[in-house]
C-alpha cells in the first residue's frame, strides 16, 4: 500500500491538473447520485482477477437518466479459453429524482445487473451435484436508491448513502435435494465518500455491509464471512476525455473464494479501471 501510495504523490507533483468533466458515476463499486451529462458517454473498462475484464459503455439520454450495458468476461489476459459470464450483457439504469440544494442531498434509483467475479451455476462435489444456483460470486447490487450530498472543505468532499435488493441471485443451501432454491431477499446498506486531494486526484472509501449475502441457512461456505466489503481506490483524471483509477476490492477479506477455486483467499483484490469520456 505506501508503495501505490508513494506513486500516487508523485503523480500529484508532476502532472497539470484536470477536473473530472462529470460527478462519479460510481465510487470502487458502489453507486453514487451522479449521472452523465446529456448527450454523452462513456467507455470503461475494469481489469480484475484472475486475468478477467469488465467493459462498460454507458450514455447520458438527459442530464438525469443514464443507461449503460456491460459484459464480464474471464481470462481474457491468459492462456486460458475466454470464459464468458453470460451470453447476453448485462444492464444499468440511473434516474436522479432530486437534485442536490444547499441543504438535501440528491436522490437516484438505479438498476445494476452486473456482479463481480465469476456467474455460478452449481456446485458439484465430484460427479454429484451438490446445490444449484444462479449468481455471480459478489452480487449485483440489483434495484437501488442512493443520496448524494457533497461539501466544500479543502476540495470536495462527497457522502454516499443507499440501499439495494436483489431478487433474482440464487443461494446454495443445505438440502438434500440438490434442486432446492434459496434467495436472501434481505435490503443491503451500503455508503462511502471521494475526497478529492486537488483538482485531479481523489480518494474513494466505501463499505458495502452485503446484508444480502450472509445468512446462515446458506451452507457450503462459499462467497461471505459476513463481515461485509470494504474497498478503497485513487482515481486519476489524466486529460479532460481519460480517467485511471487503482482499487483495493475487498480489504475486509469477507470473500472466501475457497470451496470453489481450491485457493482460500488472504489478500485484497487489485484492480485497475479505466474510462473514456467523450460528447456526441
Amino acid at each position: 500500500m505506501k508503495y501505490y501510495l508513494n506513486i500516487f504523490i508523485f503523480l500529484t507533483l508532476i502532472f497539470s491538473q484536470v477536473e473530472q468533466p462529470y460527478p462519479p458515476l460510481d465510487l470502487v463499486t458502489i453507486p453514487t447520485s451522479g449521472t452523465l451529462p446529456k448527450g454523452s458517454f462513456t467507455l470503461e473498462s475494469l481489469l480484475v482477477k484472475d486475468g478477467g475484464i469488465i467493459p462498460k459503455l454507458s450514455v447520458g439520454i438527459t442530464d438525469n437518466f443514464y443507461i449503460g450495458l456491460s459484459y464480464g468476461i474471464q481470462d481474457f489476459i491468459s492462456e486460458e479459453k475466454l470464459d464468458f459470464n453470460k451470453p447476453m450483457p448485462e444492464v444499468q439504469i440511473k434516474y436522479r429524482i432530486f437534485e442536490e440544494s444547499e441543504t438535501l442531498p440528491a436522490v437516484v434509483l438505479g438498476l445494476d445487473t452486473q456482479g463481480k467475479g465469476r456467474f455460478l451455476s452449481r456446485y458439484e462435489d465430484g460427479d454429484n451435484v451438490v446445490a444449484n444456483f444462479q449468481r455471480y460470486e459478489q452480487k449485483a447490487w440489483g434495484w437501488y436508491i442512493v443520496a448524494s450530498k457533497n461539501w466544500t472543505l479543502l476540495g470536495n468532499l462527497g457522502l454516499h448513502v443507499g440501499l439495494n435488493k436483489n431478487t433474482w441471485e440464487t443461494d446454495p443451501i443445505e438440502n438434500e435435494d440438490p434442486n432446492v432454491i434459496f434467495k436472501d431477499k434481505d435490503l443491503n446498506l451500503f455508503f462511502g465518500i471521494d475526497k478529492e486531494i486537488n483538482r485531479s486526484f481523489s480518494v474513494l472509501l466505501e463499505y458495502d455491509t452485503a446484508l444480502n449475502d450472509n445468512d446462515p441457512e446458506i451452507g457450503y461456505d462459499l462467497f461471505g464471512r459476513g463481515k461485509g466489503y470494504l474497498n478503497v481506490g485513487v482515481r486519476w483524471i489524466v486529460g479532460k476525455n481519460i480517467m485511471l483509477e487503482i482499487d483495493f476490492n475487498d480489504i475486509s477479506k469477507n470473500y472466501i473464494h475457497n470451496e470453489i477455486m481450491d485457493n482460500e483467499k488472504e489478500y485484497s483484490n487489485r484492480e485497475l479501471k479505466i474510462i473514456y469520456f467523450e460528447k456526441f
